[in-house]
């Protein structure tokens, strides 16, 4: 059975507060559905309360350590070299539809590295959590990436840019590249879970973009200590900050960032000239 240090144990116990009383907004979503107003707003202060919270119960145990928030925004500390990197509720959408798929994240990022993450999913109690150096665990149980080497037996997961931002063209057409190499493609609406289940060998790969550090600054850790590659689409070694992501096993990494970066080449290419008219 593995042993939480104590600054997982920070993580775990605030998430964990935050966690209880998402839950309890959370059942009364259905309600809400049908109500005249909607339940938007509640939803909102839901966010707004579990970030008040993570904030009070870190603060407390780290107070000198700054915040990267996704509501608050960013705050500097007494030690500037250290800040948690905080979403939440991660899955808003599926939490405002009764759908129990949704996550608090909290990483801890030192010198610009991610040292520390925590993924954890309150309706079924699954506690995903990293340390740099000591491997992915979920709950007490050890977790490694998938073995699967055939893009043909492998589920992989990705993010269908919201309405209203750009990038849906680009997505259907990589979504049309891997769907017809892979044995699945899923899309459940929360980034930070999406990359705890490659880590646990549930998926075998997640890509997405326009993504921001506190939708993967967690994730990311847990995949790379479970044995896995994360990275940025186009290339770059910055999925944290980078804004694209590619999550994948040791085995699938280069064929599928292979499938994406042809994509993204037919799209850059100069559409062909116009054929000239033939004399008559």
């Amino acid at each position: 059975m593995a042993t939480r240090s104590a600054l997982i144990n920070v993580m775990a116990r605030a998430a964990e507060k935050a966690g209880r009383a998402l839950v309890r907004d959370f059942g009364e979503v259905e309600q809400l559905q049908v109500s005249r107003k909607g339940p938007s707003d509640f939803v909102s202060n839901a966010d707004m309360k579990a970030e008040k919270t993570l904030r009070d119960e870190l603060q407390k145990a780290r107070p000198d350590f700054g915040f990267l928030l996704e509501e608050a925004g960013a705050s500097k500390g007494r030690d500037e070299t250290t800040r948690w990197i905080v979403d939440p509720l991660d899955g808003t959408t599926n939490f405002l539809h009764g759908l129990p798929h949704w996550a608090i994240s909290i990483a801890l990022e030192k010198n610009g590295e991610i040292v520390a993450g925590v993924v954890y999913e309150p309706v079924h109690d699954e506690m995903f959590w990293a340390e740099k150096g000591g491997g992915t665990f979920l709950n007490h149980k050890r977790l490694r990436v998938s073995e699967r080497r055939r893009l043909e037996d492998s589920v992989v997961a990705t993010g269908i840019p919201f309405k209203g931002r750009p990038g849906h063209k680009k997505f259907l057409a990589e979504a049309e590249a891997i769907m017809t190499e892979v044995a699945g493609i899923r899309r459940f609406g929360a980034a930070s879970l999406d990359l705890a289940y490659v880590a646990a060998g549930r998926y075998d790969g997640y890509w997405e973009r326009g993504l921001s550090p506190w939708d993967t600054a967690a994730g990311v850790l847990l995949v790379t200590e479970a044995g896995g590659f994360v990275g940025e689409i186009g290339g770059g070694r910055d999925p944290v900050h980078g804004g694209t992501i590619l999550a994948t096993n040791t085995h699938l990494n280069m064929p599928l960032a292979k499938l994406l970066r042809s994509v993204e080449r037919k799209q850059a290419a100069p559409a062909p000239a116009p054929e000239a008219p033939k004399a008559g």
